[in-house]
């Protein structure tokens, strides 16, 4: 819907055209006249477009003539002018869709269903919350008999959307009937505010009226989730079957969340089922499975996992990097394994990556190599976190540098940094048990 107002102009004389083709002339060519150009495109299903123009002359009329320097002068301005001052829509950004509704109530002209939903689709791309509850309300007021469901689902997504889970639920409770898409929104809504029982709940009744057969992949991967958190593993084995009837064996997206699954239950045989029987592999497939050998300390298998990895040719991004030596930093092979996959970061130019820096100080003090982890460390210095910095002081706990370690704690207090609780707790154990002298300077300046 658009509203134009364009300047006035000047003219030599002024003339109306009609949609018949008529025109009148001016009897004075004195004094111009200003013309106006108003643009209504209110397009409704059953109305045509409606366009009133005052800003052009008739083809059939005559304007009386002036001298030439006079009309070249004013043809000038013209020019000048509509270069200046252009026409400005209704939907500019300072135009609110609650300004759209109050002028098509001024105008008295009904909204039409797909009006509503264009409306709710800018809404929930805005996030406008304040202009959800005026469309609200001006469609409950309008009077609209069984407003469409694809209407309704719109505005249900709005409100989720707007975190007005409320509202929507208010909405869904009253919607005369409910598709997939209905029950779908209202799941997803309660599994992102961390309201696990109740988006089960609303799941298992939704199973009465839609068959699960009919679901898409998308729904099982929140599904999956669903079940991990409210520990359902039942229903997440159904939820595994009826994906291989619907045929999404090789989804890959899909195959990651199911080793997940399976991994959170530490059911590591069913999990590598999942992964064995894929006829391909990516990134997501085999992030799950290091995840996995990694939570049942299985070390040396995430370390052959990562060759084969390197050796298919998918692409190694940071998140494997610092899962592979996470696994590495408690091989106690005094750093072997770690120095190949530093190798390889290097290879890559994943060594630069905050997260694989401060997995390479935590491998390195680990492993008893302290100097290759301040090495590491130093050359951070301008991507260091509060990760790192811990990282390095847990490798001066551990091999009960302590002097060095409460020096380095000075250095984190002078940057402001929050230390670790854990560590700290270490260290004053440490200094308690080590020799006095040390205990009483870590109790002076801590």
């Amino acid at each position: 819907m658009e509203m134009a107002v364009a300047a006035p102009s000047e003219a030599v004389g002024g003339s109306l055209v009609h949609s018949h083709g008529c025109s009148k002339q001016s009897s004075s060519p004195r004094t111009p006249k200003p013309s106006f150009q108003v643009s209504l495109p209110l397009r409704s299903p059953n109305k045509s477009l409606t366009v009133l123009k005052l800003d052009k002359l008739s083809s059939t009329a005559q304007p009386t003539k002036l001298k030439s320097s006079c009309s070249s002068q004013i043809s000038k301005k013209n020019k000048k002018k509509k270069k200046k001052k252009k026409s400005v829509p209704i939907t500019s950004p300072g135009c609110t869709t609650s300004d759209v509704l109050h002028l098509m109530d001024a105008l008295c002209l009904p909204v039409p269903p797909d009006m509503y939903t264009s409306f709710i689709s800018e809404c929930t791309s805005t996030v406008h919350s304040h202009g959800a509850d005026d469309l609200h309300a001006h469609i409950t007021r309008s009077g609209l008999q069984q407003p469409p469901l694809s209407l309704l689902n719109r505005l249900l997504l709005l409100h989720v959307t707007s975190d007005r889970l409320e509202l929507a639920r208010h909405l869904f409770d009253g919607m005369p009937s409910k598709d997939f898409k209905s029950w779908a929104t209202m799941i997803v809504a309660y599994l992102n505010s961390g309201d696990y029982q109740e988006a089960m709940d609303l799941f298992l009744k939704m199973l009465h009226r839609i068959s699960m057969l009919e679901f898409p992949d998308w729904i099982m991967v929140c599904l999956l989730k669903l079940c991990v958190c409210t520990a359902n593993m039942d229903l997440g084995r159904q939820v595994h079957g009826c994906s291989l009837k619907l045929g999404h064996a090789n989804n890959l997206s899909l195959a990651s969340c199911l080793i997940n699954f399976y991994g959170k239950f530490r059911s590591l045989e069913s999990a590598n089922t999942v992964f064995d029987q894929l006829a391909h592999h990516n990134s997501l497939t085999w992030m799950a499975r290091l995840i996995n050998n990694s939570r049942e300390e299985l070390f040396f298998q995430v370390f052959k996992d990562f060759t084969e990895i390197g050796k298919s040719g998918i692409k190694t991004n940071s998140l494997m990097l610092s899962c592979v030596l996470k696994a590495c930093a408690r091989m106690h092979d005094h750093g072997r394994c770690g120095r190949q996959v530093h190798a390889n970061a290097i290879k890559l130019g994943l060594d630069t990556d905050a997260y694989v820096r401060c997995g390479l100080v935590d491998m390195y003090g680990k492993s008893g190599l302290l100097r290759d982890a301040k090495r590491v460390f130093e050359m951070s210095s301008d991507r260091r976190n509060n990760a790192s910095w811990n990282a390095m002081l847990g490798g001066y706990i551990r091999n009960e540098l302590y002097l060095e370690a409460i020096k380095f704690l000075y250095e984190m207090k002078a940057a402001g940094l929050q230390l670790q609780p854990s560590l700290l707790d270490e260290l004053r154990i440490a200094c308690g048990s080590s020799t006095h002298s040390l205990g009483e300077l870590y109790a002076a300046k801590v």
